[in-house]
């Protein structure tokens, strides 16, 4: 096993700034993973998601506890999350690793322009 090096560090803080801030390292999560660990794109997506959902998971808890889930919206868009994953998991079976790298990579930047030339709304 390798030690931890300069890369390992800078991916956590900048992941943690990130997801600090409300925007998601899980972007981060998975370029470090596939660039700087040579990951193949899909396993990276994969570890991305095993760290999401206990966090998912927790969440819905407490906010439930709370009274502060609408569940007239929820199970809707849990039930149509649970049919993507289904139609997402029989779609990548049939695509290469390497046009799943680009349409990440064309992911994030369409994100990344999105989020810095988007006009914000009067009030």
């Amino acid at each position: 096993m390798e030690g931890i090096g300069v890369w390992d560090v800078l991916a956590v803080l900048l992941s943690a700034c990130i997801g600090a801030m409300g925007l998601g390292g899980g972007g981060v999560l998975i370029l470090y993973l596939t660039l700087v660990k040579n990951m193949p794109q899909l396993a990276s997506q994969g570890v991305n998601l095993l760290f999401f959902l206990p966090c998912a998971v927790t969440a819905v808890i407490i906010y439930a506890r709370r009274g502060l889930l609408r569940w007239k919206t929820v199970l809707p868009m849990a039930a149509g999350g649970a049919l993507g994953v289904g139609a997402g998991s029989l779609f990548l079976q049939n695509v290469s690793s390497r046009a799943l790298t680009v349409g990440f990579a064309c992911l994030m930047i369409a994100a990344g322009l999105f989020t810095v030339f988007r006009r914000e709304k009067a009030q």
